[in-house]
Formats: C-alpha cells, sequence, structure tokens
C-alpha cells in the first residue's frame, strides 16, 4: 500500500502530517489502494515558497520551450495512457473507455496548450503622439494555485496546468484527497517532460487547510478552483479581499430540452448518455430532461430502454452514495414518480446506484432544482416551446444545455435565450474541447473561461508600452 508523497521543489517529500486518508477503490472498498497523508499548513507554505522561488527562473524561459515541455509531456502521457487510466478507474470508479477518454482529452489539451505557447501575443496601435511607438505584451501573473476535484482528476488538472507553465506562471497543485494516485501520476508526466524544479508542486491537504493558506499567502497572485459552490464561493470571496484573481467552476443542473419534431431515438441516445455516462459524475452530466408533453411518454420509454442496458462504474465513495440517495428519497416525499432504479443494485459490492428516472417532477422542486452528482433524471414536462426556454433557465447553475429540434428558428431562439456558459444543438450536454472557452454562467461560474486562448489570459497581465523615440522633451502633454 502507497503512501503518496508531496512534491516540493523537484523532490518528492513524505508529509510529517498525523492525519491520514485512506484511498479507496470504489468498486470494492476492501482494496485499500494506499493512503494520503494531509498536509500541515507550514508545508503547504512550502509548497508556495518553492513555487515563487523557481518563477523568475520559469518565467524567463522562452515561450517556444516553454511549449516544448508541454508537448514532451503530451507524449509523457501519451506512452503512459493505459497505466494513467488503469490507475483512474481503480481509484475514481469510471469505466476504463470512459477513463481510456479522459487521459486523451488529456493528451489534447497538452497538445493545444503546447502551441498556444507561442501564441501569447500582444498588438501594436497606433499613437495620438508623434514618433512614439505603442505595443502591448502579456506577462505571467506569478504563483497561481490549482485547486482540482475527484471526478475528472487527470484532464482537469491538466486543463489548470497546462496554461498557467505556458503563460510562464509556477503552480502549486491541489488535487482531491479522494485520487491521490492520478495526481501523482500527473505531477510525473511533467518531471518527464523536464519541467524546472518548482515549476510545479503538489501538496495533499485538506480543503479547509489549503484554502486558508493560499488565501492568505502573498506569494500566490491567482487560484484557479474546480469543485461545490459553498467552497468556491468562499474562495473567491476571500481572495478578492486580499487581491488575488480568482477563478472558479462549480455545480451545474444541466437541462436538456427536447421539442416535439425532435428525432427522438437520437435525444433518447444523448439523453441516456448525458445522464448516466460517468455515472452521472460530471458538471456537464444531464440532470434534467424539459420535454414537450406530446412526445413526454414516447420518449421516456426510449430512454428507459437505454439505460437499463447501460453499464455504468460505482459512486466515488460512501459520502456521495448517501447524498445520491438522499436525494432520491427527498423526491419521493416531493411527490415525483419514480420510473427506474431509484437504489442499489441488488449484491452490489462496491458503491454502486442504479440508473434512476423521475417523472412528473416540479421544476421548482428539490431534484429540479438542486445538483445530485449522480445517476439520476429528473423529468419535467412542458406545453410549448417558451414554456421550456423558461424551465431550463429557472435554476441557479448555468453551465450546459442541450436542444433537440428539427426547427433551425427555434434552435437559433433557444441558443439566444438559454443561460448557460455552453450548449449543445442535437448532441448531449457533456463535453468540451482543448481550443473552446469551458466554463458557465450565473452560480455556476466566476471569473475567467477555463481552456481555449481565455486560459492563458488568466494566468497573465497586459502590460502596456510607449515607446517615444523622437529623443527630445515634449513641450506639451495632456496624457
Amino acid at each position: 500500500m502507497e503512501t503518496y508523497k508531496n512534491f516540493l521543489d523537484g523532490e518528492w517529500v513524505e508529509s510529517s502530517s498525523a492525519r491520514t486518508a485512506k484511498n479507496l477503490n470504489p468498486a470494492d472498498p476492501s482494496d485499500v489502494i494506499g493512503s494520503v497523508k494531509l498536509s500541515t499548513r507550514d508545508e503547504i507554505r512550502r509548497a508556495v515558497d518553492a513555487a515563487a522561488a523557481a518563477f523568475p527562473k520559469w518565467r524567463a524561459v522562452s515561450a517556444p520551450e516553454r511549449g516544448r515541455v508541454l508537448d514532451r509531456a503530451r507524449l509523457a502521457l501519451a506512452r503512459r495512457k493505459e497505466e494513467v487510466a488503469q490507475a483512474l478507474t481503480r481509484e475514481e470508479g469510471k469505466l476504463l473507455r470512459e477513463s481510456l477518454g479522459e487521459v486523451q482529452k488529456s493528451i489534447n489539451l497538452l497538445e493545444w496548450m503546447s502551441g498556444e505557447a507561442v501564441r501569447i501575443v500582444g498588438e501594436t496601435a497606433p499613437s495620438e503622439l508623434p514618433n512614439t511607438f505603442c505595443y502591448t505584451l502579456r506577462q505571467p501573473i506569478g504563483v497561481v494555485a490549482a485547486v482540482t476535484p475527484w471526478n475528472f482528476p487527470v484532464a482537469i488538472p491538466c486543463w489548470k496546468i497546462a496554461p498557467a507553465l505556458a503563460a510562464g506562471c509556477t503552480v502549486v497543485f491541489k488535487p482531491a484527497t479522494l485520487t491521490p494516485c492520478t495526481a501523482k501520476l500527473v505531477v510525473e508526466i511533467f518531471q518527464e517532460a523536464g519541467l524546472p524544479a518548482g515549476a510545479l508542486n503538489l501538496v495533499y491537504a485538506a480543503g479547509q487547510d489549503a484554502g486558508d493558506v493560499l488565501v492568505e499567502h502573498p506569494a500566490v497572485r491567482a487560484i484557479s478552483f474546480t469543485g461545490s459552490n459553498d467552497v468556491g464561493m468562499k474562495l473567491y470571496r476571500d481572495g478578492a479581499s486580499k487581491g488575488k484573481r480568482v477563478q472558479c467552476e462549480m455545480g451545474g443542473k444541466n437541462a436538456v430540452v427536447v421539442l416535439e419534431d425532435a428525432d427522438l431515438d437520437l435525444a433518447a441516445d444523448g439523453i441516456a448518455q448525458g445522464a448516466f455516462g460517468s455515472t452521472g459524475q460530471r458538471c456537464t452530466a444531464t440532470s434534467r430532461l424539459v420535454v414537450h408533453e406530446a412526445v413526454a411518454d414516447r420518449l421516456i420509454e426510449l430512454v428507459k430502454q437505454r439505460a437499463v442496458k447501460i453499464e455504468m462504474g460505482p459512486l466515488v465513495d460512501e459520502n456521495q452514495l448517501a447524498t445520491v440517495t438522499a436525494a432520491v428519497e427527498s423526491a419521493k416525499r416531493e411527490g415525483a414518480r419514480l420510473l427506474l432504479g431509484g437504489a442499489r443494485p441488488a449484491g452490489a459490492k462496491g458503491w454502486y446506484f442504479s440508473p434512476t428516472i423521475f417523472d412528473q417532477v416540479s421544476p421548482h422542486g428539490k431534484l429540479a432544482q438542486d445538483e445530485v452528482f449522480g445517476p439520476v433524471l429528473a423529468v419535467v414536462r412542458v406545453s410549448s416551446f417558451d414554456e421550456a426556454v423558461q424551465v431550463a433557465n429557472e435554476v441557479r447553475y448555468g453551465l450546459t444545455s442541450s436542444i433537440y429540434s428539427s426547427d433551425p428558428g427555434r434552435i437559433l431562439r433557444f441558443v439566444e435565450a438559454v443561460e448557460t456558459g455552453i450548449t449543445h444543438v442535437n448532441s448531449p450536454t457533456m463535453g468540451g474541447e482543448p481550443h473552446l472557452p469551458f466554463g458557465g454562467m450565473k452560480e455556476t461560474g466566476v471569473g475567467s473561461r477555463e481552456m481555449g486562448r481565455a486560459a492563458v489570459e488568466f494566468y497573465s497581465e497586459v502590460k502596456t508600452v510607449y515607446w517615444d523615440y523622437t529623443g527630445k522633451k515634449r513641450e506639451s502633454n495632456i496624457y
């Protein structure tokens, strides 16, 4: 059984903390994979200090060379793709094909960001003043913290760490303690790529301890967080009070709208995939089906047919199992009609939960409003397009959405009106590509978007330069 070590200033160092957490296989909790020591606050400060000390050297590395480091990381991850996917499946619970998909997405992210390093460009502009050259440039913001969740423990660290390194920042990486092995492997990938000591530091720690230190430490200039709303909003408030840049990607309650003119087989495929893929444990999962009453019965039957055949992994841990179970019991009390699932499969050894569908869900009830983060689909019936848009928007979250229809006019009206940062047409709610911005509206996200060119912008500052080449004193200058 492995005891996972911190990675500080280029060295693997065991924490001195007496507080530990077990790394369990969610498919078989008797399989103890390893043990995590929850670092002391002093050890977290050491990680920040190491990143701060390494920053001048890393920012001085040319942008093309920083890109080459990321490309070598891509190649290292590609070589170890199967190994990383196997570890991800064992400690997080994804099916192996889902884990392989996540690792491939991470490879794609590194490929994009390796090129983005050389696209960190400024612009020139004419000056009001004669013989003056004006231009802008982007410079790294400094030490940044990447605080990541357990549900995508390879991809999310990559999409935070890679743009930070491309911009010339150094990083303190605080992963979820439920997935320590994949965090270690991610760091090893960057280590193999030749990243200099201190440019990337890994520290395992309790969330409260890490949050407090990262907010208070003066060397930390920015924090990128993915996780719960309660934690994210506290980080955002506390970080703002210290003048730090903070971005948070938090909850979602994503709706698929299916109109009466939709291809119902296509919609059913996408809904089942979005609701039950990755056991519903993704922020972009399909949580609500908003369906026109004219096709509701037929569509629900098609989704049920697919759901009973779907293969799912377990929920990540006992706490998540309890959360999903509580949401199901609450929906029953509210009067929603249980059509499928609602319990653990008979004889389940791990933290499994059957695909679950509720019909006749009130759009204002808890099941339609609160994030479950499990394989539970809430069906809300509507009688018109306008009502469908209203229901889709009547939640505090705004990450992703989808519409199934054959009417271009209504599709475009939906795309314009829906209050989500991402929307899909005739395809599932989940998914995002490395070159496009990722993030949400309302209480889903605060701060700038992740991925794409927006990612590097978060980790960099703009500097405007005025170069007077007259060699003479200005007689007057109103600026």
